[in-house]
């Protein structure tokens, strides 16, 4: 039976199929709402940002499941505006608050920016005393990976990024592998924008599996952990149901060739922090 969860670093587990909460929204319960089918669907890793403007919706949905906490894995993230040692630990007070819980699985820098060490040295921080179970960043490029690894005390855990079919991002891959950084892909099905890709539809007919599954499938066997976004109730058990098959080494080949270097589009976010 395939294992189900990755371990990082520190041996902290992780569910290797996440769900994102991207624009879902407090109001009218959806949040909360979406979170308790999720949960009952079987996913055990959740994934928000104090950006997203949601973090009491989600709280409200894991307390309200009946699922036991420590079987949930609840990532959040700080944002640009609060870079820095002692925003970053105000920030991570607000979102812990938000969330109703008492402790976070997985903080995230949601984006690089200049005042990175400090920002960093506030995670260390927060790691230390037994806040968070795991720290890691989003966002971060190979450049600027190996400069975090050069500073910091405690290595990232964790590297968010867009990677998909059209940026498989080969290079990136490799230097979190070889620095033990799992990867974890947001927007990991190009919001469907590859659901009309011939190759993909070739390989959905041959699986009899949907494009999507066939793509998240695809992240899984490249060892990345896709944390798909959706809100309507049929995708959200499609989305999970991706462990009752594999897709052959020919065909994940041929995936892997639809690579473009492409985004979905300009991130105005990136340019906060260069490496020279």
């Amino acid at each position: 039976m395939e294992r189900r969860i990755r371990q990082l670093s520190n041996g902290v587990e992780i569910p290797i199929v996440g769900f994102g909460t991207y624009k879902l929204q407090n109001e009218n319960n959806e949040a909360c709402n979406i979170i308790k089918e999720s949960i009952d669907l079987g996913y055990r890793n959740i994934d928000t940002a104090s950006f997203y403007n949601n973090e009491e919706g989600i709280g409200k949905g894991i307390r309200e499941s009946g699922i036991h906490r420590e079987e949930l894995f609840v990532t959040t993230k700080v944002w640009i505006d609060d870079d820095g040692y002692e925003n970053t630990i105000n920030a991570f007070n607000k979102s812990l608050d938000k969330l109703g819980l008492e402790y976070i699985d997985l903080y995230l820098v949601h984006w690089p920016t200049e005042n990175i060490k400090e920002t960093w040295r506030a995670m260390e921080y927060l790691y230390k005393e037994k806040k968070v179970r795991a720290i890691g960043v989003c966002n971060f490029t190979v450049k600027q990976i190996e400069e975090i690894i050069g500073f910091s005390e405690i290595n990232p855990m964790v590297n968010q990024i867009e990677i998909h079919p059209k940026r498989s991002e080969k290079e990136l891959l490799k230097v979190c592998k070889r620095h033990n950084i799992v990867v974890q892909a947001w927007s990991p099905i190009m919001r469907g924008q590859l659901s009309s890709n011939t190759i993909i539809k070739k390989l959905s007919q041959k699986y009899n599996k949907s494009e999507a599954q066939i793509i998240l499938r695809w992240h899984l066997q490249n060892n990345v952990i896709a944390i798909p976004k959706t809100s309507k109730l049929n995708r959200i058990k499609e989305n999970i149901n991706i462990f009752d098959f594999e897709i052959e080494k020919e065909d994940i080949d041929e995936i892997d060739s639809i690579n473009k270097n492409e985004r979905m589009k300009p991130q105005k976010y990136e340019n906060l922090y260069k490496v020279v």
